[in-house]
């Protein structure tokens, strides 16, 4: 895995997310899930992200905003601490838990 290139992998009925999910990187993969349905199980698995900023929440919550638009539920797992973070400190990480 490349550590500059984030990406976005279907199986299992989840999605899998690995690499840095930073500004350089998020609207790449927010294009990539656009054009897919979402993940089967509702789960966004973040095991294998490495470095974060706050474009990380920006993109949890822009699919937050899809699923509820779509009316599926959608929850995000081994999310890393960075962004939990970032989440409680911009107000937000009660939208993500949801």
């Amino acid at each position: 895995m490349n550590e500059g290139i984030a990406s976005l992998e279907e199986g299992g009925g989840r999605w899998a997310l690995s690499g840095p999910l930073v500004m350089d990187t998020v609207a790449l993969v927010l294009g990539a899930s656009a054009t897919r349905p979402l993940p089967e199980t509702g789960v966004i698995d973040m095991t294998n992200v490495q470095r974060v900023d706050s474009a990380a929440v920006a993109l949890m919550l822009a699919w937050k905003r899809r699923a509820a638009g779509e009316a599926k539920p959608l929850t995000f797992a081994s999310v890393p601490a960075n962004i939990t973070s970032l989440a409680a400190l911009y107000g937000v990480a009660e939208l993500l838990e949801t």
